[in-house]
């Protein structure tokens, strides 16, 4: 097995499934022109995203990590009339490319872009409660923000934590890679979390070998 075959595999579901989408397709090259990293999710993710929410019938989303708003907007598409996302974006130059993204989606009006270390802005979410979460940020921190999510969060919401495999690092427990140790770290945290009912899935595509966790809050602290 190789990438080249994951790749062409992804292409097949993406033309079999998914429609063509201008919008999207002008979003990643808005990204790679202004030299964002190319870490989106794959078009397919996106879209398991967006059902995701739809099937939970989320009317508000909080993202962590926004980069150029790729999957923002696969998720802000789910929610009904009336429905908010919160995204959060460390990077200024980020922020801005992901807003200009938002606009030409017609999804200003749906989605808020908070700017700065994800840290210090989640606690101004206090008192909001999300029926969705998509953390895909700074692998060391996603303990931290676990802990964040389940307060802001209710029994019935839905967490999914991106990059949860590192090309199978995530089984080395004497690594040193600190990506790979925030990572292990977001396990162990549910493994201990009483609140939550999860599972994960280890996922070979585009984007390499890599994964996701899905969880289920079942219980307020």
């Amino acid at each position: 097995m190789s990438k080249e075959l994951w790749m062409s595999v992804d292409r097949y579901l993406e033309g079999a499934l998914l429609r063509p989408d201008p919008v999207l397709e002008t979003a990643l090259r808005a990204n790679a022109e202004a030299s964002l990293p190319a870490i989106d999710v794959a078009p397919n993710q996106g879209k398991l995203l967006h059902l995701l929410a739809q099937m939970l019938g989320a009317r508000s989303i909080l993202e962590i990590g926004t980069l150029g708003a790729y999957s923002t907007i696969w998720l802000a598409r789910a929610l009904p009339a009336g429905g908010k996302l919160v995204t959060l974006e460390a990077n200024p130059k980020h922020a801005e490319v992901a807003r200009a993204n938002v606009a030409r989606a017609g999804l200003t009006h749906v989605v808020d872009v908070l700017v700065g270390a994800a840290l210090d802005t989640l606690p101004a979410l206090v008192g909001q409660r999300f029926d969705f979460v998509f953390i895909d940020a700074d692998k060391p921190n996603y303990a931290a923000y676990l802990e964040w999510t389940l307060r802001l969060t209710r029994p019935g919401s839905a967490i999914v934590v991106d990059n949860a495999v590192r090309q199978g690092g995530i089984v080395d427990a004497a690594s040193d890679d600190p990506l790979v140790r925030g990572t292990r770290a977001v396990f162990d945290a549910i493994a201990r979390e009483p609140r939550l009912d999860a599972t994960a899935i280890q996922t070979v595509g585009s984007k390499g070998h890599d994964g996701f966790i899905l969880a289920r809050v079942v219980a307020l602290a």
